[in-house]
């Protein structure tokens, strides 16, 4: 039979009834060994005196950063047009 929870936003499945105090103490330790992410779902499969523990992390933000012209940029929003027209004009190889 499988139990379902949410405790602290995060979906927690299990094979047993487990108490909130446990499932805080498996989500603190995930957040620990993964420092700043947050947990998305987590499941424990109990099998005795071991403990199967699975996880999903929300995705971390990622900006792609690129050399342009000497710069180190994400995007090229904020330039003016005298350097967009530098970019645009330069020899791009593949």
């Amino acid at each position: 039979m499988k139990y379902q929870k949410i405790v602290d936003n995060v979906i927690v499945t299990s094979n047993e009834d487990v108490s909130v105090e446990t499932i805080e103490t498996y989500l603190a330790y995930v957040k620990t060994n993964n420092h700043g992410r947050m947990v998305q779902s987590m499941s424990l499969e109990f099998d005795g005196d071991e403990v199967n523990l699975g996880y999903y992390l929300e995705p971390e933000h990622f900006e792609k950063i690129r050399r342009i012209t000497g710069y180190l940029v994400g995007d090229m929003t904020r330039w003016n047009d005298a350097k967009a027209a530098e970019e645009s004009d330069r020899v791009k190889h593949a």
